[in-house]
């Protein structure tokens, strides 16, 4: 199984819809992997009759060869969503300041989703410096409701210095600094929009078309890397394709480079919208999983010592107990008994990773808990529709859980490598439904649950 890297530079805006209330179109703030596959598979099929010098197309747009491999099988290649690479980062020649500046600058880092259990505070959100911090309440929530203690998380800087120290949930695209000198560790992601407003043209008079006045709200190709809006920069996504055949993803990424200026992805593209330049190159597929598990147990560990203060719990939770979370990092179509939910159950976790059987043969409550046990989740739900350019039209409104979302399991020690394994492939391939398209992206113990009140305020 090989995992490409893209590298999607915009050259002009992109109008990724949302949604479409009214004459208003809302831009997305990331690139779905619905709308790379589908400018992939487009641009594969339009080279298929022709002829073009250095372009091999042959294998590729053959409904009976790799085509077919890539995205007609039950098993498709998995196109992931594009976050934006763009960060921002403290001014490492103004660091000395009271409050440092910020730039904004493109990282190679990982860009992930911060968990639905993260906070930061009300009055001034945000990582250091802008704000006051951001930290996660998912162990210290499930610790506290182990000893029956009511959880009231606060915002610590704010209490010093005698302000609002009231925090709200607080999402947003980040990536964890890899350079170890700076003390600033994550970063926040975002990309910018602005609103196109156009006028419909009458084509027998060549003329402005009278009551057609239309916005769309676009993503904008480029960034100020300085405060001042000085040194403009193109805007860069990373997205990631899952191919399980070696020689198909080689195919793919010598095809996506040879035409690396010839994609077009979202709407208005005749309109001079979505030009973008992809870069692809091949890594190989590195699994930290059984490590991340390791760490979180062990902070998990640590904070039920701390929770020890206030008595003795009705029952040790650590007691041959492992623990793991999922963390959406794309929104998900989950179903269970041909019903939509917002919630993986244990049921559902052990069918996505082909342990269903094993499941179901055991005869006892106990027996499956000790197997694998929903501890708690935290998620909330959209709606979702967008367009199907290859069939022209609209898709099916479907019932979404939102990115971020976070489920904690546990399992008895003696499963423990059964589950490793099987989380490792579950990490590639997603939850849900149309995880092809970019749906139902997991990561197994997102490294931000260890972030805690006190950590963000030593800046940790």
């Amino acid at each position: 199984m090989k995992q490409i890297k893209l590298k999607i530079t915009a050259l002009s805006p992109l109008a990724i819809a949302a949604k479409k209330p009214g004459s208003v179109s809302e831009a997305e703030d990331h690139i779905p992997g619905s709308v790379i596959r589908g400018a992939i598979a487009s641009h594969i099929l339009q080279l298929s009759n022709q002829k073009i010098p250095g372009v091999a197309t042959e294998n590729l747009a053959s409904n009976g060869g790799e085509f077919a491999k890539l995205f007609l099988i039950d098993e498709p290649a998995i196109f992931q969503n594009a976050y934006p690479a763009v960060a921002k980062l403290v001014d490492e020649y103004n660091q000395n300041k009271r409050k440092p500046d910020l730039i904004s600058q493109v990282v190679e880092d990982t860009v992930m989703v911060l968990p639905a259990t993260a906070v930061s505070s009300k009055t001034n959100s945000g990582f250091k410096p802008e704000g006051n911090g951001v930290f996660d309440t998912l162990i210290d929530r499930f610790c506290a409701e182990a000893y029956n203690y009511p959880f009231d998380p606060s915002d610590p800087k704010s209490l010093q210095e005698k302000t609002d120290a009231r925090v709200e949930p607080y999402s947003c695209f980040y990536s964890k600094n890899s350079d170890t000198k700076t003390q600033y560790k994550y970063r926040k992601h975002g990309v910018s929009t602005r609103f196109l407003t156009r006028v419909g043209i009458n084509r027998k008079l060549a003329t402005s078309e009278d009551d057609i006045l239309y916005s769309i709200e676009v993503l904008n190709e480029s960034f100020a890397s300085h405060p001042q809006g000085q040194n403009w920069q193109p805007v860069v996504f990373h997205s990631f394709i899952i191919v399980k055949d070696d020689s198909l993803a080689e195919s793919l990424v010598n095809f996506i480079n040879q035409n690396y200026q010839r994609f077009r992805l979202g709407g208005a593209t005749s309109r001079g919208l979505g030009k973008v330049e992809i870069k692809a190159n091949i890594e190989d597929v590195l699994s930290n999983i059984e490590a991340r598990i390791k760490k979180f147990n062990q902070k998990l560990q640590e904070r039920w010592q701390l929770w020890s203060v206030f008595g003795e719990a009705e029952k040790n939770i650590l007691d041959s107990r492992i623990y793991f979370t999922l963390d959406l990092q794309a929104d998900a179509i989950l179903s269970e008994n041909w019903l939509r939910t917002t919630v993986i159950s244990a049921n559902m976790l052990c069918a996505y990773v082909g342990l269903s059987e094993t499941f179901n043969k055991l005869d006892s409550r106990e027996k499956k808990d000790d197997f694998l046990r929903l501890e708690v989740a935290y998620s909330s739900y959209n709606y979702r529709s967008g367009w199907n350019s290859a069939w022209g039209l609209m898709k099916d409104v479907e019932l979404v859980t939102n990115r971020g979302g976070v489920y904690l399991f546990s399992i008895n020690e003696q499963y423990e490598e059964i589950w490793i394994k099987k989380l490792q492939q579950l990490e590639l391939q997603g939850v849900g439904e149309r995880t092809s398209e970019g749906f139902g992206q997991v990561q197994i113990c997102n490294e931000f649950h260890g972030v805690f009140r006190e950590s963000i305020v030593n800046n940790e």
